[in-house]
């Protein structure tokens, strides 16, 4: 089975919403490949490494979260930019990204998915006067203490997140995957017992003791796999095409 391209971007656009949101990248098509997909290949990043991996998956589409041409990057194909899209053009694959329209779905954003593995409970937005809130605020299956929390997610993600425990244990909390470290004042005006995001800044360590709240910095690609896996098998699914989740490991 294939599916036209424009078709799927079409229908992916709406899915997502992906026009309503004022983003830092494009969201959709980056890299135009061949008119027809029959399979997709999806990951977190368009790194070197992923496009490789989906040219040797025979991919005819990647389909990321973190895509290219960012807001206040160098505009010019050079170095590194230029070996990645000459790899996608003379492979004739196609490069999709959906940056906030992926955080923020209902069903297969990042956040949520990311809930589903945790099996927390989903009270409403961080955010609570924005109805497209990127992180939101939640509980766990049964009250924990920090020590305990920050476990479960070292056994899900596979790796070891950094924790600033709080006293409290944990019975409510706030989540934002990837480098959300900035919202922690949006957690702890939530009346929150811990902030769980991605990445963690210095600032953020000295917030947390003071405030006395539970932060953990889980990995910003840990936390941000989610979400492109499903999308990635709701449109095969939908489409009755292939798709392979491959995951490049980053520290980070």
């Amino acid at each position: 089975m294939a599916i036209a391209l424009s078709q799927l971007i079409a229908e992916t656009d709406q899915l997502l919403d992906a026009a309503r949101f004022n983003d830092y990248c494009p969201n959709g098509l980056q890299v135009e490949g061949r008119p027809y997909v029959s399979k997709i290949v999806s990951g977190v990043t368009a790194s070197q490494a992923l496009v490789d991996a989906a040219i040797e998956a025979e991919a005819d589409v990647l389909l990321v979260h973190h895509g290219y041409f960012w807001k206040g990057e160098n505009p010019c194909v050079t170095g590194m930019k230029q070996r990645r899209l000459k790899a996608l053009l003379d492979n004739d694959i196609s490069l999709v990204a959906y940056h906030l329209p992926l955080d923020v779905h209902a069903e297969l954003g990042n956040n949520v998915q990311l809930a589903k593995r945790l099996g927390w409970s989903i009270e409403g937005g961080l955010e609570a006067d924005n109805p497209r809130s990127v992180g939101l605020v939640g509980a766990p299956v049964q009250v924990q203490t920090p020590q305990e929390l920050v476990a479960q997610l070292a056994q899900v993600l596979g790796r070891e997140p950094l924790l600033i425990a709080g006293s409290q244990p944990i019975r409510r909390l706030a989540w934002c995957t990837g480098a959300a470290q900035g919202y922690i004042d949006k957690a702890l005006a939530a009346g929150v017992d811990a902030f769980i995001t991605g990445e963690v800044s210095e600032p953020t360590v000295h917030f947390a003791r003071e405030n006395d709240i539970t932060f953990i910095a889980a990995g910003h690609h840990a936390t941000e796999r989610y979400g492109v896996q499903a999308l990635g098998e709701y449109l095969a699914r939908h489409f009755a095409i292939a798709h392979e989740f491959i995951d490049c490991a980053n520290p980070v």
